[in-house]
């Protein structure tokens, strides 16, 4: 009787226990779930990459609650990417056609920088081309006409060797905006396809025959200044007269390179604008806000990234776009 008594105490307890939400100890309070972190994608042009990825970090710093995704891959694949709806921004180094315009290709311009022609540090031509540099048609004879096939053609007293020619393989503003400066186009230019800023840099380092282009800040180290070990960029001689006057000896470092490219002294083409692409308008607001911050907090840090800001009147006409 009495074992009854205490089992039936015991359910009843429990009963009420079941009945009401059970308390938490004293001075703790249950944890809300973590709020879902909204993700910003771009992908695209090498040459806007390291700039990307460096804004990436800084955003992110100031809103934890934003992940910010970079990939590279040629700016055809940004312009793709973009229009397809697979990522928010495509990254874009080459002018915007009309086909893609038509396509409903929307845009803000963000920085600025400059394809380099290149060649190997240990060519026995180095010294010669240093000092008269190659002027536009001497290039186009290169990689368009194929009509300069020897280096001894720019170095008198050189031994006879054949030029071994690089240029891009996959779609990217790089090849079309060195294209454009030789008066072609990105099919036109002759020479051993490899993929990527990276690739493209590596091929010429390795071969001391080589003559290549990339982007600034694949032809030069960010932390020194200096051009990357074994590539030497080839002087343009703009005004044609066979020899680098003082106003055009500007590739010593990466800050007087970039500094050339800002006051005009380099040519545009090869310097060019870079963009952020999407199918219209973004219509996520976190992606206008990115944008926004890119074209204010963010120049800060567009030098130290090896970049060069647009003028000001410029930014003023971009950030109009968003509004």
């Amino acid at each position: 009787m009495k074992r009854a008594v205490v089992v039936m105490a015991v359910a009843a307890v429990l009963a009420a226990g079941c009945g009401k939400q059970q308390e938490q100890p004293a001075g703790t309070q249950a944890k809300a779930p973590a709020a879902a972190k909204v993700k910003i994608t771009l992908s695209g042009a090498w040459a806007l990459y390291p700039m990307a990825v460096k804004w990436a970090e800084e955003y992110q710093k100031l809103n934890p609650n934003i992940r910010v995704g970079v990939s590279a891959g040629g700016a055809g694949k940004g312009m793709t990417d973009a229009l397809a709806g697979a990522v928010d921004l495509g990254m874009v180094s080459r002018e915007i056609n009309q086909a893609e315009k038509d396509k409903g290709a929307w845009w803000v311009s963000v920085v600025k920088d400059a394809v380099l022609p290149t060649m190997n540090g240990a060519n026995p031509a180095m010294a010669a081309i240093a000092l008269r540099g190659l002027t536009r048609d001497e290039f186009r004879g290169i990689w368009v006409t194929t009509q300069q096939t020897n280096w001894s053609v720019f170095a008198q007293d050189a031994t006879p060797n054949n030029i071994h020619v690089y240029t891009r393989s996959d779609a990217c503003g790089a090849a079309e905006t060195w294209a454009k400066y030789l008066g072609a186009n990105q099919e036109d230019l002759k020479g051993t396809g490899v993929f990527g800023d990276p690739g493209l840099a590596e091929a010429v380092r390795k071969d001391p025959l080589a003559i290549g282009f990339n982007n600034l800040n694949f032809a030069y180290e960010l932390k020194t200044g200096k051009p990357i070990q074994g590539i030497r960029v080839v002087p343009i001689d703009i005004n044609g007269n066979q020899k680098i006057d003082p106003e055009e000896n500007f590739y010593g470092t990466l800050q007087d390179t970039a500094k050339a490219i800002a006051d005009g002294r380099y040519p545009l083409p090869p310097a060019r604008a870079l963009h952020l692409v999407s199918n219209g308008k973004p219509a996520k607001k976190e992606v206008v806000e990115f944008l926004r911050w890119v074209l204010t907090d963010g120049q800060k840090f567009v030098m130290e990234s090896g970049y060069i800001n647009l003028p000001e009147e410029k930014i003023a006409e971009e950030l109009k776009k968003l509004d």
